[in-house]
């Protein structure tokens, strides 16, 4: 009797840990398989109104239709989108919270910024770029300067007189102006903004000279009459200024940047919702309206997956750090 009562014990114990086994792997597995089951957070480190802004909203509104949850922007701007970028690193990796962001936070910061607080190629997890987003060179309609040529050779007979925005040190612009400077032989002095919407209004009230912007941020004051473009910082026209020239084209191709938009989650975000989290973006991008919205915004509207993210991204950030060593570009 008492070995039976041994036995029975035993199965009891071992049925309770086998049912709480059950319950916690249950548990784990839940909120991967359920996602989402609430408030989806998508931080854009840039202040409202710029085209990171433009990609996140846009993107966001079709995403919320998807996942049948709401689908917020949180703008969190500064230090060159560090400030927003690190927060998303340091976030819970539950999916809730996904970074909208142009390529300086996935590989010029990393390139250029050896006291980064995180490293992009271990601590973001990629789910996709989603626009290219080409650059171009403006000044106010005002400017004395007519066409790229013009502007370059006032720059080299009085350098550093023709100041330029910026995002701050190290940023794509910065990146492009210190390129532009290696290429073709001037000094130009750059100007931090806060954010698109900030240096587009300080090139048109006459407090910089010059701007490197997104065509997305500089396409409506082109269009409006309150700036001119010179020039593309890339390798391709943009479609939503057609007529103007890349710095290829003007003989310049050591100074041609391009410019992206992706989206990345936290690292150690489970499989299964990263994995869902493709599939939806890139549904997203399927959809005509989202693509019109896009390329309104001077972006073209594309689909990179996960893999494919992350080998541009290590690509970029080695090319980034030999141009930044061959130009002498040193952000602390």
């Amino acid at each position: 009797m008492k070995s039976l009562v041994r036995v029975s014990l035993l199965s009891a114990v071992l049925a309770t840990f086998a049912s709480a086994s059950t319950l916690s792997l249950a548990q784990t597995a839940a909120p991967s398989e359920a996602w989402p089951q609430r408030t989806v957070r998508l931080v854009a480190p840039f202040p409202p109104g710029g085209g990171t802004d433009a990609v996140a909203r846009a993107l966001g509104q079709k995403l919320s239709t998807r996942l049948g949850k709401p689908v917020v922007i949180d703008n969190k701007p500064g230090a060159s989108t560090i400030i927003g970028t690190d927060s998303v690193v340091k976030a819970e990796p539950d999916g809730y919270t996904l970074l909208v962001s142009g390529s300086t936070s996935y590989t010029v910061n990393a390139a250029l910024r050896p006291k980064l607080p995180y490293d992009p190629l271990k601590d973001l997890a990629p789910v996709a770029i989603v626009a290219r987003a080409p650059l171009v060179i403006v000044v106010s309609a005002s400017s004395p300067h007519k066409d790229f040529a013009a502007l370059l050779a006032a720059a080299k007979a009085a350098p550093k007189t023709i100041n330029y925005a910026t995002f701050g040190s190290g940023s794509a612009p910065h990146l492009v102006g210190a390129l532009l400077e290696q290429a073709a032989g001037v000094r130009l002095q750059d100007v931090p903004y806060r954010g698109s919407a900030q240096a587009m209004m300080g090139l048109i009230g006459g407090e910089i000279q010059m701007a490197i912007d997104t065509v997305a941020s500089a396409a409506p004051h082109v269009r409006s009459g309150k700036l001119r473009a010179l020039a593309i910082a890339g390798n391709e026209r943009a479609r939503a200024l057609p007529s103007v020239p890349t710095v290829r084209e003007l003989k310049l191709p050591d100074a041609a940047f391009d410019g992206w938009y992706a989206v990345a989650a936290p690292a150690r975000t489970p499989a299964p919702i990263v994995d869902k989290l493709v599939k939806e973006v890139e549904a997203a991008m399927r959809d005509v309206q989202l693509q019109d919205q896009i390329r309104a915004q001077g972006m073209e509207p594309v689909f990179v997956g996960p893999k494919a993210m992350h080998a541009a991204m290590e690509d970029e950030i080695g090319r980034y750090r030999a141009l930044a060593h061959r130009a002498q570009i040193v952000v602390e």
